[in-house]
């Protein structure tokens, strides 16, 4: 690729903390890809661990809202993570090598989708610098009906907000005190169609609306950290342990 559109992507990547690049797959590969999702959910998801299969309801199996670690189910998905387009756009990002973390999908039921609470991966991500991208590319056209992704222009730039609770499943953080001003005036939305890429900053805060259609809304999410980025792996395994312990018993997952 070139290195002046290199730079040029890079540059307004940092300047507003995301990007969006249509049609960044093609509509035979879209295909594929909802196939293979579905023959996973057919065959293997009963075999995965509770960690990696969300529900909104898990007493009703129609309601799946997310799958992790897809890369580890299929090789379909496996090679879309690593040493892929995805990767190579992850690098061009974060000037930097990129380690590829986890590859999710990502549904929000027809009606019953909650709203993704604002929030910044980096919270989640506990990392040192905080240097990582996410991908969300939509598998079916998505819009304010059925919960398109929305951004704070700009909010990468400015550290870690505070964080606390939520009763979103999936989402156990949200930013505390989210709403003043600045947030609102600088949020961003962008419907999506099928194949659309929007790639955020760790430290961009974002949300998505719930689903009040009557379609799916679903997507696929990339996580990748760049390779300078060192993660407190003490504090982030003893959070996933107390999240999975604490949602055990709620019997959420």
């Amino acid at each position: 690729m070139d290195k002046t559109f290199c730079n040029k992507l890079r540059q307004d990547f940092l300047k507003d903390g995301y990007i969006l690049f249509p049609k960044f797959i093609q509509k035979n590969e879209i295909e594929k890809i909802n196939q293979r999702l579905v023959e996973l959910i057919n065959t293997k998801i009963n075999d995965m661990p509770a960690k990696d299969v969300y529900y909104e309801d898990i007493n009703n199996k129609d309601t799946l809202k997310q799958l992790q670690r897809l890369f580890e189910y299929d090789p379909l998905f496996y090679n879309m993570m690593f040493g892929s387009r995805f990767q190579k756009l992850a690098s061009i990002l974060l000037d930097d090598n990129v380690i590829g973390k986890n590859i999710q999908y990502f549904n929000k039921p027809p009606r019953i989708g909650k709203p993704t609470p604002p929030h910044q991966d980096g919270y989640y991500f506990m990392l040192t610098p905080n240097e990582a991208v996410t991908m969300w590319m939509a598998l079916e056209d998505v819009n304010s009906e059925n919960g398109c992704v929305r951004y704070v222009k700009g909010s990468h730039k400015y550290g870690i907000r505070s964080h606390g609770r939520t009763e979103t499943l999936g989402f156990s953080q949200g930013i505390t005190d989210y709403g003043c001003p600045n947030d609102l005036e600088n949020e961003v939305f962008h419907p999506t169609q099928a194949g659309d890429l929007l790639v955020h900053h760790s430290l961009t805060i974002h949300r998505a609306d719930g689903n009040k259609s009557n379609r799916s809304r679903k997507a696929m999410g990339f996580i990748y950290y760049a390779e300078k980025a060192q993660v407190d792996k003490t504090a982030h395994e003893e959070y996933a342990k107390n999240l999975a312990s604490e949602l055990s018993k709620q019997k959420k997952i």
